[in-house]
């Protein structure tokens, strides 16, 4: 399903450089599964090349669109001279077509990781190994990430093809039939179940940080169950198990601005991160070069380079409005690029955050100077880390009526955040402050959207926030003596568009149809 010409010139394309230093391998490209997979450290660094296509998710203008430009977290700073990233703010303002060249790229990359985890299934159990433990490993990783980016998938596209065999022709390489939720799900909870039987706790040896374990296992498929019909007593036991396995919550002045210190990579929270390194050709991250402020290159990242950012993932007011008083999430998380030359936005803010002022946001927790090679930053991705599960855990159990369980968890995660205790245990009141608290806690880690969806409170919110949106950023264009760039139908957000269209290409050349109300 992903590049639909590249299988049918039946090639098969693995990345296999080093999601980092310690997942080096030398590359490997050949054109027929055939002339590979039988030996273990093919295998190997088959899997490394998996991780290799998380990098490519992660980074660049790929994942945050759906996950927080879509939802109510950030935005995009309008640059009216250059319209060439329309279509990604399409999808901020719920504008987007089913011929959107971002959505297609997130969808190919998915399927990407799909086609080449499905070739390591299909093979693994073929060859022999020294080691049965690093046969287990290796096929729990394999099935993990399979998973994981099924589950994507399933919540961004709902019912999308389900290829468990990797495809290796033209005869396999289209698909008219989609696979329901149901059975999306029940495979993707199959895949899970052996990553947790076969992932080990930790690993012994250094150069295996970042690997995939049981804990990330448990994770996901804690978050499965809470999304999958909110069967929240199972994912409250997956959770449990979690915090068996020996993580912490980094405390201290500096804890959590210390997450994401790209010099404290894989720390004790950490429970699965995406690795990168700004040092190897072609496995740095980006961040700050996509999202930062359009004019703040010289001064955020090096007074030598010019040129302009990418102003996308901007916070949003609406975000920065969300901390409550005293919570050093905020200032670790958010920063302010001042310039008088900032003025001429829609999106800047003055002083008291009023509309229109010399400061633009930028999100400060992917930002840690210096940048010694333009385009290339060297912090991790955080997908699942330890605060971000207590959180989750504290969700389950309030919804299974164990609400003073999950006060303790939450509470937990405020008392890092320098915030007082929550002491009521009202289930209802309790529901808001662990909604509040998530969406805080892991700003900008792409769970925002996921979250909207998981509540069934995207609708709402969203229908607000543009509101809100609409209402300061004409009050803004109107004082500039500009058009506002929001239009009448932007965030017209009704029920069909809480799922992506699958890309027009993939229903055309498949021939099935697309999403309910996507053309």
């Amino acid at each position: 399903m992903k590049n639909t010409t590249k299988y049918l010139l039946l090639l098969m394309s693995i990345g296999m450089l080093s999601c980092n230093d310690n997942l080096n391998v030398s590359p490997y490209i050949f054109t027929s599964d055939k002339d590979y997979y039988k030996t273990e450290d093919q295998i190997k660094s088959a899997i490394n090349g998996v991780y290799d296509k998380l990098q490519d998710i992660y980074r660049g203008d790929h994942i945050y669109i759906h996950t927080e430009m879509r939802a109510d977290n950030t935005s995009f700073q309008y640059y009216e001279t250059d319209r060439g990233v329309q279509q990604r703010e399409d999808i901020n303002d719920f504008l987007m077509t089913a011929s959107n060249v971002y959505n297609q790229n997130v969808w190919d990359r998915l399927y990407d990781g799909i086609q080449q985890t499905n070739a390591i299934i299909s093979h693994i159990s073929n060859i022999e190994y020294k080691d049965s433990e690093l046969k287990n490993q290796h096929e729990g990783e394999a099935r993990f990430l399979r998973a994981f980016f099924y589950f994507h998938l399933v919540r961004l596209w709902g019912e999308v093809p389900l290829r468990e065999k990797p495809t290796t022709g033209p005869s396999d390489a289209f698909t008219s039939k989609k696979g329901s939720i149901d059975e999306i799900y029940t495979f993707i909870k199959q895949d899970v179940n052996i990553s947790i039987e076969k992932l080990p706790v930790k690993y012994n040896n250094e150069m295996d940080k970042g690997r995939l374990t049981k804990g990330a296992a448990y994770t996901l498929m804690g978050e499965i169950c809470m999304t999958y019909k909110q069967d929240y007593e199972a994912a409250a036991n997956y959770f449990t198990e979690v915090t068996k396995l020996g993580y912490q919550l980094l405390t201290g002045e500096n804890g959590y601005a210390s997450l994401f210190d790209p010099t404290n990579k894989n720390h004790a929270e950490s429970i699965f991160e995406v690795q990168y390194s700004s040092v190897v050709e072609g496995e740095h991250s980006d961040y700050i070069f996509i999202w930062g402020p359009k004019n703040a290159r010289s001064t955020l990242i090096n007074t030598a380079w010019t040129g302009e950012m990418g102003g996308s993932n901007i916070p949003t007011l609406d975000i920065i409005q969300a901390y409550e008083p005293g919570d050093i999430r905020k200032d670790a998380s958010i920063g302010y690029f001042v310039n008088q030359k900032n003025r001429v936005y829609q999106e800047s803010l003055g002083k008291d955050l009023t509309v229109v002022g010399d400061s633009i946001a930028y999100i400060k927790k992917f930002y840690h100077t210096p940048y010694t090679v333009d385009g290339r930053a060297d912090e991790n991705w955080p997908i699942y880390r330890y605060g971000y599960l207590k959180l989750l855990l504290a969700e389950a159990l309030n919804e299974t009526g164990k609400s003073a369980e999950a006060l303790i968890h939450l509470n937990e995660v405020r008392k890092r955040a320098g915030l007082e205790e929550i002491k009521t245990t009202n289930q209802t009141e309790l529901r808001e402050a662990i909604f509040k608290e998530i969406r805080v806690e892991v700003a900008f880690e792409n769970h925002r959207w996921y979250q909207l969806l998981r509540t069934g409170r995207a609708i709402e919110i969203m229908n607000e926030h543009g509101k809100k949106e609409k209402k300061r950023l004409n009050e803004a264009a109107k004082k500039l003596g500009q058009v506002c760039h929001l239009i009448d139908a932007s965030y017209n957000i009704q029920p069909y568009k809480l799922l992506f269209p699958i890309p027009e290409r993939e229903c055309r050349l498949n021939g099935f149809k697309n999403n309910e109300g996507w053309y």
